[in-house]
């Protein structure tokens, strides 16, 4: 074996081992101490970009469940104002049963007025609450509203054959029973539009059923009031505010009526049918079958697309549309605006007569409010449904990239060990290949 001095090949091969070593106790450090076995493209390109997007995705996940909790906030305050509503409508039941009773006198009912004025306008007040400087049920978060639409009441109750021209001693119940009314029996109509309440009584003789709606337009005098020209028969009942066929739920045939006018100041807000004997005593079996006309289709005014769109998706369309219906007094039929005057009239229950045709109003709007608030938790419990999910799926993902991208501390640590060891071995190892080259001055001396 030659000895040299110019080259210590030992050392530099020593020397590179240590740089190894080196490398490989600095990447040890890293992943120890940032707790990622990848902390850069450099140390698994593939495994990098895998990673990578698995973090936008999870991060994408988690502000979709932030942008459908928001979604969820919101829909509570609406949910609020609407419960707010309903709890006022009870109150408003209580009072127009209150003042449809004989004992009370006008002054009573005038006092009750007051009531129902204030109800009134607090119910407005409720649909005007916001949420981040959103009015979100004054009806300006509506669906798309193409065409006016008008209300629409169907009886179902009434025999299938019941036309428009069955005379009303002729009537039968929906199993067929004769429902008995008597030419010498009267009818009384009644119905609120507007805020004002029309009434009109006649004879039964022989009218029919198209007679008791055109008297009662005939009472109203002023056009645009009142009901269409007659009442339709079939199963077909019209075409709602979202432009979808409305039929009878189980498709057989029924009577239904229309509004003369459409849009929420043309709508009916309710309206009664009685028939009573000569006695004056009303005749409850029949009105029960002959008065059981219920809203089916529901007044609206045109409308652009002013629902909210919820992102709750990674990717574009992934949204929810929500759509908030109009909850102010007008489109509950609690109020209107006089087209002569143009002032703005309550629903009237000063009088006994107008407090009964007042009944049937306050049950609509309770049911519009309660479809409100049944449209509103749907879509709450949708998007509880939906942060669920978008948990559960960014908890997986994460669990997923977590395979990928963290550091396996024990076994990082045994490595970081054994390479401790060994960069110290070569230290020691280096020293001893410099010093193995002094021997070289051995032969230098005498």
């Amino acid at each position: 074996m030659s000895m040299t001095i110019k080259n210590n090949i030992s050392a530099m091969r020593i020397l590179n081992i240590m740089g190894q070593h080196s490398r490989a106790l600095a990447k040890n450090m890293q992943r120890i101490s940032s707790g990622s076995r990848i902390n850069s493209a450099a140390d698994d390109p593939s495994g990098y970009a895998i990673s990578q997007r698995m973090r936008i995705q999870i991060r994408s996940l988690d502000q979709a469940s932030q942008n459908a909790q928001k979604g969820m906030n919101m829909l509570k305050v609406a949910e609020g104002a609407v419960t707010s509503t309903v709890d006022i409508l009870k109150t408003l039941k209580e009072k127009v049963l209150n003042a449809a009773n004989g004992t009370n006198t006008t002054a009573d009912r005038r006092t009750i007025q007051k009531e129902l004025d204030q109800a009134i306008d607090q119910i407005n007040d409720n649909a005007n609450v916001t949420f981040n400087g959103k009015t979100l049920v004054d009806g300006s978060m509506n669906k798309t509203i193409r065409a006016a639409t008008t209300n629409v009441y169907t009886n179902q109750n009434l025999s299938t054959a019941s036309v428009a021209s069955s005379a009303l001693t002729a009537l039968r119940d929906r199993d067929g029973n004769l429902l008995d009314i008597k030419s010498s029996d009267t009818v009384k109509v009644s119905f609120v539009q507007n805020g004002r309440t029309f009434t009109t009584s006649y004879a039964v003789g022989s009218t029919s059923l198209a007679s008791i709606f055109a008297n009662a337009t005939a009472a109203a005098g002023t056009a645009g009031y009142g009901f269409a020209a007659a009442p339709q028969t079939g199963s077909f009942i019209g075409v709602d505010a979202t432009g979808v066929s409305v039929y009878t739920a189980d498709g057989t045939t029924a009577l239904s009526i229309a509004a003369a006018s459409a849009g929420t100041t043309g709508q009916i807000s309710g309206f009664s049918i009685s028939i009573s004997g000569t006695d004056g005593n009303v005749k409850k079996s029949i009105n029960q079958k002959l008065d059981a006309f219920s809203e089916t289709i529901r007044a609206q005014n045109v409308s652009g697309n002013h629902a909210l769109s919820l992102q709750i998706g990674t990717k574009s369309n992934q949204s929810i549309m929500v759509g908030l219906t109009d909850m102010r007094a007008q489109a509950l039929g609690l109020q209107g605006t006089d087209p002569v005057t143009g002032n703005v009239k309550n629903l009237n229950v000063t009088t006994q007569e107008g407090a009964s045709a007042a009944i049937n109003a306050i049950d609509n709007a309770i049911q519009k409010a309660l479809d409100g608030q049944t449209d509103i938790g749907a879509v709450e419990s949708r998007l509880e449904n939906t942060v669920n999910n978008l948990t559960t799926a960014s908890e997986n993902l994460t669990a997923a990239e977590s395979t990928i991208s963290d550091t396996d501390m024990a076994r990082e640590i045994t490595e970081y060990t054994k390479n401790s060891i060994l960069m110290q071995a070569a230290q020691a190892m280096l020293a001893q290949a410099n010093h193995s080259t002094f021997s070289v001055l051995s032969l230098l001396q005498p």
